[in-house]
């Protein structure tokens, strides 16, 4: 008996520690996430930071209507082409309020986000060494498999 209520007890543990970890994140959350990094590689200026904060954060609250509505299986094919739609005018406005070298690199950062982000893959060279190289795209995915 007490071997029987042990493993239903470990059963609803493993059950709840599953549901904990597919917590979605919040709006607020995931903009504050997408302006910190912008921020960080595009040195804004507060003004900056603070108008980019409402973009996307309209955008992210978009993103998460349209995922509860795909794990509902309420979602279209309508859906997806409006937040594509949402994302490039976004990106259109965020443009409008960057300057001087700041352009470049939030291409750099766009180009970056639609290969998956960079994973950071080191490589061992000579004795101690390590450099690290940047990989993106369906590589950095890959498992490195040792000869």
């Amino acid at each position: 008996m007490k071997g029987y209520i042990l493993a239903i007890m470990l059963l609803l543990g493993v059950n709840s520690l599953t549901k904990a970890q597919q917590k979605m994140p919040t709006p607020q959350e995931m903009t504050v996430k997408n302006v910190e990094e912008l921020e960080k590689r595009l040195k804004l200026s507060p003004t900056q930071k603070s108008v980019i904060h409402n973009y996307v954060f309209d955008m992210s609250k978009l993103q998460l209507e349209m995922i509860k509505r795909q794990q509902a299986g309420t979602s279209n094919e309508d859906d997806v082409t409006k937040f594509y739609k949402v994302q490039n005018e976004t990106n259109d406005k965020i443009r409008t309020i960057l300057k001087g070298d700041q352009l470049p690199e939030f291409e750099k950062v766009l180009e970056d986000r639609l290969n998956g982000g960079t994973k950071k893959k080191k490589n061992k060279k000579g004795k101690g060494k390590e450099d690290e190289e940047v990989v993106t795209g369906i590589s950095g995915l890959k498992l490195e498999t040792k000869p």
